[in-house]
């Protein structure tokens, strides 16, 4: 009899627990900043979360994960999730004043985009796609390195290659370039190189795979893509403008890494929760990120593991 009513007991407790937590409870606005090269991925994303919480209403907004940043600290916009194209920008720039933890999730690598009426698109390669970008007659656009990460990187790109391909002063050269065609995100240089007023475009491989555009692969020595190249790698280093007004933040190169975190004073915690287990989930939101280009690092290291979540702890490792 004891065991029948602990049994009855625990389907009570289990009923109601489940009772609490269905989805149809989880509703309102969740707003998540996003680096522009999540833009594709997000959208699917967000689209299967809908099947599941259809009361909840996502709200995403794209821009240069610097630009994302601050949103939340200079101009203090509601916002529940910002998910950053290089981790760093997160743990410089949010924590600890505005969020607690960071989960690295995703990997990916510069590249050189171009569509079908590129000019020279048949003889560039990995050992002259410099001196192609270089011809007077050939336009190249790359992202501004105080908006978003692959400006910056872009600009590491350069530094790298200079010691790659033995060219002194490679870097400058190609940054003195094309000035006007420096643009705050990479969905900008996606409709400048669709529109055709662009030959070539520095710019993540899976934004180049979600927009079906040709791409050039470039040495891993310098395209920021593989650990065994860390030790080169953070010799690159670029200063961008601090969230300080007058100073400057120093940004140095390591192989391309996502974060994501929920800020403090999010507005929607429980739906933002809910959001990040399912995009981090291997078989939900990482199979789609896969698919688009974006590969897996889940789970990593991740810094302060002892205030992450316990739900989100199955997506890292502590120190």
């Amino acid at each position: 009899m004891k065991q029948i009513l602990s049994i009855l007991l625990c389907s009570v407790i289990m009923l109601s627990f489940a009772v609490a937590q269905k989805p149809a409870d989880l509703s309102g606005d969740l707003i998540i900043f996003h680096a522009g090269s999540l833009s594709v991925p997000l959208i699917e994303i967000k689209s299967e979360f809908n099947k599941i919480y259809p009361k909840v209403n996502v709200i995403t907004e794209s821009a240069g994960s610097i630009e994302c940043v601050r949103k939340v600290t200079d101009l203090k916009k509601p916002c529940d999730i910002v998910a950053s194209s290089d981790y760093k920008v997160i743990d410089k720039m949010l924590i600890p004043a505005y969020a607690d933890w960071n989960i690295k999730f995703a990997a990916n690598e510069i590249c050189i985009a171009y569509t079908d009426i590129a000019k020279y698109k048949n003889e560039i390669n990995a050992k002259n796609w410099y001196d192609i970008l270089m011809k007077e007659d050939v336009t190249y656009g790359r992202d501004d390195p105080n908006g978003a990460p692959c400006g910056y990187r872009t600009v590491m790109c350069m530094q790298l290659s200079e010691t790659y391909y033995r060219k002194p002063g490679l870097a400058k050269q190609l940054l003195s370039k094309d000035m006007d065609y420096m643009r705050p995100q990479e969905v900008d240089l996606i409709n400048l190189l669709e529109s055709k007023n662009l030959d070539y475009a520095f710019i993540y491989r899976s934004v180049a795979v979600q927009h079906n555009l040709n791409y050039l692969i470039l040495p891993d020595q310098v395209n920021l893509k593989n650990p065994k190249y860390s030790d080169d790698y953070i010799l690159a280093v670029v200063d961008i403008n601090s969230k300080e007004p007058g100073k400057t933040e120093q940004m140095k190169g390591d192989p391309m890494v996502y974060g994501v975190t929920m800020i403090k004073n999010a507005p929607n915690k429980e739906a933002a929760m809910a959001f990040l287990e399912f995009m981090l989930s291997k078989d939900k939101g990482m199979k789609i990120m896969e698919k688009e280009g974006q590969p897996s690092v889940i789970p990593m290291e991740v810094n302060n593991y002892t205030v992450v979540p316990d739900r989100l702890k199955p997506f890292v490792k502590k120190p």
